[in-house]
């Protein structure tokens, strides 16, 4: 039987074919993601509180985030299990926070801990909080939380563990909260004067409270030693539901020679794990 060649148009059909495979083995049909992605990623856990731990970083793993972050050292061991790590280790409380010599003691025992656990289990960083302002001029606040963060980075230091103070907006979702603009908390980074103390910046934060968020991004690498994402308004899928364009703000980080994790910090509000997977897409430049 006389064998017939194969046409253009089946060639091209076979090949859609063989696309739309490999585009169903990925959640969000996101082939071969994780070999693309530049950026290391990261979830926060809180987002996902509803979904068992183990079930989280499994499915995490499977969309190619190599982290799972804002963990107790408890709930590292876990996550390891599925061959991710913790990119940022959470703290205890927002409100109450360095800006208020009070807390300095627990604050100071909190942070030597977690930094100790860090470094022993290959963690890069801790995070760290203001507090509320009740009442405290800023440059009260600035001078407290310089003072008790030296009294810990001589211990990141020595254990090249990085402490991060997160920027909040004080606009709608922490009423009150002190370091809630960049120039305050770059400032602050001067006063303490270590490369083991910087600025995690929450980019859903700070379109709230400044905007132009690739410009200060770029203005400010030197001070930024971790990433969160969301969605505004809402806090929701970083998709085009909302109004940032993360590929644009990703590729921005990734210029400034960045090499740390970007955490995925917004609360999906459709089905959980689909969400993950196209953020993670919508990211992997």
């Amino acid at each position: 039987m006389e064998k017939r060649q194969p046409t253009r148009r089946t060639v091209l059909k076979a090949g859609a074919t063989a696309a739309m495979a490999s585009l169903a083995v990925w959640p969000g049909g996101q082939a071969g993601a994780a070999e693309r992605s530049r950026i290391k990623q990261s979830v926060c856990r809180w987002c996902y509180r509803r979904i068992p731990l183990d079930r989280l970083a499994a499915e995490a793993a499977k969309i190619g985030y190599q982290s799972i972050e804002l963990l107790t050292p408890p709930e590292f061991e876990t996550v390891r299990k599925h061959g991710l790590t913790c990119a940022i280790l959470r703290c205890k409380s927002i409100t109450n926070g360095l800006n208020d010599p009070k807390n300095h003691d627990w604050i100071a025992r909190e942070l030597e801990a977690n930094i100790t656990f860090a470094a022993s289990v290959g963690i890069p960083n801790v995070i760290c909080m203001s507090g509320n302002r009740r009442g405290m001029a800023d440059d009260e606040g600035l001078a407290n939380c310089a003072r008790g963060i030296k009294r810990i980075i001589g211990h990141a230091e020595k254990l090249r563990v990085t402490v991060c103070m997160e920027l909040l907006n004080s606009k709608i979702d922490h009423k009150d909260y002190m370091c809630d603009r960049t120039a305050w908390g770059v400032e602050l980074v001067k006063r303490v004067g270590s490369p083991r103390f910087k600025l995690l910046y929450d980019i859903y934060h700070m379109q709230i409270m400044e905007g132009d968020i690739i410009r200060t991004i770029r203005d400010n690498r030197e001070y930024i030693g971790h990433y969160h994402t969301g969605g505004v308004p809402g806090r929701h899928e970083i998709d085009d539901t909302q109004e940032l364009n993360y590929a644009a703000i990703v590729r921005a980080i990734l210029d400034t020679g960045y090499d740390g994790f970007l955490g995925q910090e917004f609360i999906p509000s459709r089905e959980p794990l689909k969400s993950m997977a196209e953020a993670y897409r919508i990211c992997a430049v």
